[in-house]
């Protein structure tokens, strides 16, 4: 252990020196980063610039036995209000400055203002102000402290304009809602993917204010005569029997019509017959009633049921390799064999392939007694009409496409006003659906009938939508029709 110094001797300094004997404490390297230990400074030495890539303590204390495994007491005891040596705050992650909350942490080399300096010697003007710490990979230093804004004057200003922008917003957000919710409810099948024929209602024009002019007796007859034909009542509508705009669009739904199928045998033919015949009453009762409400005059279709082939007005029915039964314009009347439809014919798979069920063979006679309605409505002369002016082969396959798919949608409608009655549970709905997938062109064949894909859609459009107008596939687009 040293010794104590004699009485009167000369000064200690602030450090003192290590001891000559026992171990010695070299400061932690870390302290200088990559450079070499500061040269023996004055007792005020002046502070060392940091670099930005090696953080250290603001201002470390001296190597000495005063070391952090042996912390040495303050010279001074801690002032309350003791502020950073500069008033610059910390570099991030550094840490901070001595102050009242690191009592145990060595004091620097610097004297804070308002502390005498040791009688043994003179005051020291303050060392230059260090350069603040540069911006590192990391962030910008942690920030000065920003006076205090006084209440009142801007703040109150932006509240008010941003509560004013903030209500201009919300109103053009409330006109949007409302405008899209009006045109919404305009239209309660807004939720359909085929396009909707419009109606242009009659326009009426009001009578003139001019003063009458002298009139004759001829004149006074001939109004008599336009005025008792006016009175007379019209007995003749006139139909619309265009392919888009037909009256047929305005119908609206088929009504729920009663028929229990019971439970007949596909591969009977007096079962599957006898079943024909009397769901056929059924397709009666659902149509007459909607045609006649437009004006459209209805007559039931003729039908022959043979139990292998046959002849008809518009050739043999199945035709030859064909399982499908037909409606033929000439007599208005549908053709079908029992057996090919049940079992097939030739290289056609029958439809009891694809269910045994005998609402897949139903659904194709409501498909047929389709064709009958677009009969009476005058769709199919128009259809006709077109198909001859047509100048390619492509384009005639494009209307029959069209042709055929809305008389699938109009034999789905009818499974949907006998759904409940026949029943149509959901599993055969389901059973339905399948098998208007599996029915349609197919490769080797004319494309004349539709793909099997929207064959499917259209057959889900009438039995979903079950109305008129939404079988309207001349206003479709040509990928739903292909």
């Amino acid at each position: 252990m040293q010794a104590a110094p004699p009485p009167g001797g000369p000064p200690q300094p602030p450090y003192p020196q290590p001891p000559a004997p026992g171990p010695q404490y070299p400061p932690p390297p870390a302290q200088h980063g990559p450079y070499p230990p500061p040269a023996p400074q004055p007792p005020y030495p002046q502070p060392q610039q940091r670099h930005p890539q090696y953080p250290q303590a603001p201002y470390p204390p001296p190597a000495g036995p005063h070391s952090p495994a042996h912390p040495a007491p303050p010279a001074h005891p801690p002032h309350p209000r003791q502020q950073p040596p500069y008033g610059q705050p910390p570099f991030p992650q550094q840490p901070p400055y001595p102050g009242p909350h690191h009592p145990q942490q060595a004091p620097g080399p610097y004297q804070q203002p308002g502390y005498p300096a040791p009688p043994h010697r003179a005051p020291q003007p303050p060392p230059p102000r260090p350069p603040a710490p540069p911006r590192g990979p990391y962030g910008p230093p942690y920030p000065h402290a920003v006076p205090r804004r006084k209440p009142g004057g801007g703040a109150g200003a932006g509240f008010v304009i941003g509560a004013l922008f903030g209500t201009l917003a919300l109103a053009f957000v409330l006109v949007v809602i409302v405008a899209a919710l009006l045109d919404s409810a305009g239209d309660p099948d807004s939720l359909s993917p085929l396009a909707i024929p419009t109606y242009t209602p009659p326009t009426y024009t009001p009578p003139s204010d001019d003063p009458p002019t002298p009139r004759s007796r001829e004149d006074d007859s001939s109004d008599r005569q336009e005025r008792e034909e006016r009175e007379r009542p019209d007995t003749q509508v006139r139909l619309n029997t265009s392919l888009q705009n037909n009256t047929l669009y305005q119908a609206g739904a088929l009504p729920t019509v009663k028929c229990p199928a019971g439970s007949a045998n596909i591969y009977s033919h007096a079962q599957l017959k006898a079943l024909i015949l009397k769901t056929s009453k059924c397709m009666d009762a659902a149509w007459s009633r909607t045609l006649e409400k437009e004006g459209i005059d209805w007559r039931a279709p003729g039908w022959a049921i043979a139990a292998k082939r046959g002849r008809g007005a518009c050739g043999d029915y199945p035709s030859p390799g064909s399982i499908v039964p037909y409606y033929c314009p000439r007599n208005e009347t549908i053709y079908a064999s029992t057996s090919a439809m049940a079992r097939g014919s030739g290289r056609s798979l029958g439809y009891g392939g694809l269910t045994s069920w005998h609402g897949g063979i139903i659904s194709m006679m409501a498909h047929e007694y389709g064709h009958h309605v677009q009969q009476l409505s005058g769709l199919t002369d128009s259809w006709w009409r077109k198909t001859l002016d047509s100048t390619s082969s492509s384009g005639r396959l494009a209307l029959s496409r069209r042709f055929e798919l809305q008389a699938t949608c109009l034999g789905g409608m009818f499974m949907r006003s006998v759904s409940a009655t026949y029943p149509v549970t959901p599993a055969r709905r389901e059973t339905l659906y399948y098998f208007y997938s599996r029915v349609g062109d197919h490769p080797g064949y004319p494309r004349d009938h539709g793909t099997p894909a929207n064959n499917n859609r259209w057959f889900r459009q009438g039995y979903e939508k079950n109305k008129t107008h939404q079988c309207n596939t001349w206003l479709a687009p040509s990928n739903t029709t292909s």
